[in-house]
């Protein structure tokens, strides 16, 4: 086990790109911290959360597209890469990227909880940090544990992280601010959860 900790905290972010791209589908790999770590397969409410944000961001912002599966290059020297469950940005703006883009030109990404064990440490604690030192304009946490949402903005690119941080539960209306800008209703993401 130690030697295994050791090993990984010594990857590059090649080797782990290599790794990556030969896993095969139906893992998904993340290079956080210098650590690996493998997102659980979504279910049926999970995909089925993303389609419900996907519709809402399309009547409200025709304009933006939502991308789901595409990775990013996160943390202060892009050394770390994160798969979110959807990053929103301006019509086409991956096109002609790889697997994994800069995020610059992402407005927002989005991550919903899975009911594993690194849920805690990835989802509230790893990726807004990244995310937020990548200068990401908003973070979009659904969490279907604690039956919340939570709107991260004000991205801290010096500590990592949001300055702002604003949380409701499920049933709420929920304001996505700039440069998003819409309002969500979010009372039937009570029906996804366990």
């Amino acid at each position: 086990m130690t030697v295994m900790a050791e090993r990984t905290s010594q990857m590059s972010v090649e080797e782990f790109e290599t790794i990556a791209s030969a896993a095969p589908e139906t893992v998904t790999l993340e290079f956080i911290n210098g650590r690996i770590g493998v997102k659980k397969v979504t279910d049926g409410d999970h995909n089925t959360i993303v389609t419900w944000l996907t519709k809402r961001c399309m009547q409200s912002r025709p304009e933006l597209d939502l991308y789901t599966g595409q990775g990013l290059r996160v943390e202060t020297y892009r050394e770390g890469r994160a798969k979110p469950d959807a990053v929103i940005t301006t019509e086409a703006h991956f096109a002609g990227y790889g697997e994994w883009a800069e995020p610059d030109g992402a407005l927002m990404v989005v991550e919903v909880t899975s009911y594993d064990s690194d849920t805690d440490r990835r989802d509230r604690h790893e990726k807004p940090a990244a995310y937020g030192q990548s200068g990401i304009p908003l973070y979009l946490l659904i969490d279907r544990d604690s039956c919340t949402i939570t709107v991260h903005s004000s991205p801290d690119r010096k500590v990592g992280g949001y300055r702002d941080i604003h949380t409701a539960k499920f049933g709420e209306k929920v304001l996505l601010p700039d440069p998003i800008g819409i309002e969500l209703d979010t009372e039937i993401l009570k029906n996804y959860v366990r």
